[in-house]
């Protein structure tokens, strides 16, 4: 589909591209350096699309995420979220929250609460690519 953003392009920083599916970090969401997402590479729209064995292995995918994520971060919160409303292709967002971020303990999609603080996203920066190597790592 030429329409569909997630099928022309790979959406963010790609980290590993598996057969079925592929983990990438955007990067258009500046408040939120540690935003990832998966995202299915056939163009369906809703997780009931996928057969047994494709749902469970894009789960099992987001569930992996989410643990190493959680291992190199320590966030507060991980927000899992498979909204599609934009783009109906199946990915799942996956980000890192923190007290103190600019939208917590409300949606990153809600009015922001308050400025970010540039030494925390400073801070949670600097992590990102031993993060991001480590969940390279985790999927070969």
């Amino acid at each position: 589909m030429s329409a569909c953003p997630l099928c022309t392009d790979d959406g963010g920083l790609l980290l590993h591209r598996a057969p079925n599916w592929r983990l990438i970090r955007a990067t258009d969401t500046p408040a939120y350096p540690a935003f990832y997402r998966v995202v299915w590479n056939a163009h369906v729209a809703e997780l009931s699309d996928l057969s047994d064995a494709e749902r469970h292995e894009c789960v099992d995918v987001v569930a992996q995420v989410e643990r190493v994520m959680r291992a190199h971060l320590s966030p507060t919160k991980i927000n899992l979220a498979a909204l599609g409303n934009m783009v109906p292709h199946l990915h799942w967002h996956l980000i890192a929250r923190f007290e103190g971020d600019s939208h917590f303990p409300a949606p990153i999609w809600a009015p922001a609460q308050r400025e970010p603080a540039p030494d925390a996203l400073a801070a949670l920066s600097s992590k990102l690519p031993a993060l991001d190597q480590a969940l390279a790592n985790t999927f070969h």
